[in-house]
């Protein structure tokens, strides 16, 4: 309530909505707004308006209607923050168009996690091919900060910490490569709880010496792997080190930063199907597979 009382009080928010509204924009509010804000401001009248219960008895000059969403015209509006995401959904979609918003929510979602020693060309190559084909990608730093020192000095800005990035589900866990920034990924306890509940029926996948963190995780358990020539001993299967990319179900592993390109185009086919991954290569010049 008091936030609502502050925006209806706010000049500069009332003369860019009423300009705005008056231009035929689009205009929504949640909760108590519709009532304290909206009604207030006097651009509800004659509109279908729902609004948190308590305040519909507020909505003078509007049609109160006891439902989650109302959409009327230019105006949408809902109950209260447990309504939030289908609110928020109502206006993409009026923004956007259906077609797009299906389109986005679809799109698979993949969580890259990185540390200070990461490997440069085992995140950028890996997230480059996949937002290229549409994927949702996320970069979490292991780190207490956004920005990371990669293996070469490449300082490369995460979206988020791990301690909030965990907090979403992902189609797919990437781990870059790096002996370095691999031990310290393999170090975070929040990442190695999120693989362990994640590996248990999705997809994931390490370059390089994260391969090797994997496999003493016992996240490679019954798995053909590969890794890095240098690293190879350390797997517990040796039947696959000299493979450049190996896929074994819903585990994907690649030798280093030479086969970061056919690794990442090779989740674009695990995630979205052949003939994605054929577009993507053909679009960026590369053979696959």
């Amino acid at each position: 309530m008091p936030g609502s009382e502050r925006l209806r009080d706010c000049k500069v928010l009332r003369k860019i909505t009423e300009a705005h509204a008056k231009e035929g924009r689009l205009c929504g509010a949640v909760g108590e707004a519709p009532s304290v804000v909206l009604e207030t401001w006097g651009l509800l009248k004659g509109c279908q308006v729902t609004c948190h219960p308590s305040f519909m008895d507020q909505l003078s000059s509007a049609v109160a209607v006891d439902s989650s969403i109302q959409v009327d015209g230019m105006v949408t509006t809902s109950q209260g923050p447990a309504l939030t995401l289908d609110f928020a959904l109502s206006i993409a979609e009026r923004l956007f168009g259906k077609k797009m918003l299906d389109e986005v929510l679809l799109r698979s979602m993949v969580l890259v996690p990185i540390a200070n020693g990461s490997d440069e060309m085992e995140i950028v190559v890996v997230v480059d091919v996949l937002r290229r084909a549409k994927v949702n990608v996320l970069v979490a730093s292991v780190e207490d900060s956004l920005e990371i020192v990669a293996a070469r000095g490449t300082k490369i800005l995460a979206d988020q910490l791990i301690k909030d990035a965990i907090l979403s589900n992902y189609d797919l866990i990437h781990l870059p490569g790096g002996w370095y920034g691999a031990q310290k990924l393999g170090s975070s306890e929040q990442l190695i709880a999120l693989l362990r509940e994640h590996a248990e029926s999705k997809v994931y996948g390490a370059i390089c010496a994260s391969a090797v963190m994997l496999d003493t995780k016992g996240l490679l358990k019954g798995k053909k792997a590969t890794t890095h020539p240098h690293y190879s001993s350390k797997l517990s299967d040796q039947s696959s080190v000299n493979v450049r990319v190996v896929i074994d179900g819903k585990v994907i592993t690649s030798n280093g930063p030479g086969s970061a390109m056919e690794y990442a185009v090779s989740i674009v086919e695990k995630l979205l199907g052949m003939e994605k991954a054929n577009h993507i290569s053909e679009t960026m010049g590369f053979s696959y597979p």
